[in-house]
């Protein structure tokens, strides 16, 4: 990873699922470089550790925390609140929170668990925090995404709580896609309010995400292994969505490897943006 130690002084990031694998390299980096961070987890211990190794690194870091879980919808709008609390700015909001399921899981709002804690958890927070962006010079959202949308095929929108034919790999897949539409609608209507929106693939990192998320998960990791990135290599192309003075006009794109590419129309129809906005408006019980 490129040391840039102190571009991030001054500026306050908002980081989830910091705990481990890529979030944990990425909250590393972001203190190494002076920004006021904060995290979101659902551990509290977990947290607790990274914020000893910040320390331990990084003499003096500026780091707090809060717990919630994002697949609770109740849990993503106090810990919002309890940001907002804090009377701090926020010039980065960085959504990298996630999982993937080997079966069907609903969450307590009755959703299923990987589209709602890799994309309404997203969306939601980021509209939570939207004003508090605005306010800042030049505000930006980063959001964790992924390759893997190219096998999940289009969005069905008559079935996005996949409730028949489960597939694990394909849900996971969408809920990439879902990332991608999110950050392309959320730039278009942010584009005369000064926040900029990017999402990235940060490769196949070799990080404990599966540990947590199933025996496919886990089989998958074991098998990919040998061809996997580091955490620290997966989190670069996030680092520069967040800090770098190159990006701070670019809005609206997927970057891999830190270029811009386009999804093709495989998967994305005109207006599937739109309609994704529409339908976690409702099924966040949010209007923007």
């Amino acid at each position: 990873m490129t040391k840039n130690s102190g571009s991030m002084r001054g500026r306050t990031v908002l980081l989830t699922g910091f705990t481990a694998g890529l979030g944990r390299a990425a909250a590393l980096e972001l203190a190494e470089q002076g920004a006021d961070l904060v995290g979101i987890c659902r551990s509290r211990e977990k947290a607790e550790a990274v914020a000893q190794e910040i320390r331990q690194r990084t003499p003096g870091a500026r780091f707090d925390w809060l717990v919630g879980d994002l697949g609770s919808q109740s849990d993503v709008r106090r810990v919002a609140g309890e940001f907002l609390a804090m009377d701090r700015p926020l010039d980065v909001l960085w959504n990298n929170a996630g999982l993937i399921n080997l079966a069907r899981e609903t969450t307590v709002d009755g959703l299923e668990m990987t589209f709602a804690v890799n994309h309404l958890g997203y969306f939601l927070l980021t509209n939570l925090l939207l004003d508090r962006l605005r306010a800042a010079d030049a505000g930006r959202v980063v959001c964790t995404a992924s390759d893997a949308y190219k096998f999940g095929g289009r969005l069905d929108f008559s079935d996005l709580q996949a409730e028949s034919n489960y597939s694990s790999f394909r849900v996971y897949g969408r809920s990439k896609l879902a990332n991608i539409l999110f950050t392309q609608e959320l730039a278009e209507r942010e584009s005369e309010q000064g926040v900029t929106a990017n999402c990235f693939h940060p490769g196949f990192v070799a990080s404990d995400f599966s540990k947590n998320n199933g025996r496919w998960a886990r089989i998958m990791m074991a098998l990919g292994a040998p061809f996997a990135r580091s955490p620290e290599k997966g989190a670069e192309t996030g680092l520069h969505l967040a800090s770098s003075q190159e990006v701070q006009d670019v809005s609206g794109y997927h970057f891999v490897n830190g270029k811009p590419r386009k999804v093709g129309l495989s998967v994305q129809r005109p207006g599937d943006a739109e309609e994704l906005w529409r339908v976690s408006e409702e099924l966040t019980n949010f209007t923007s």
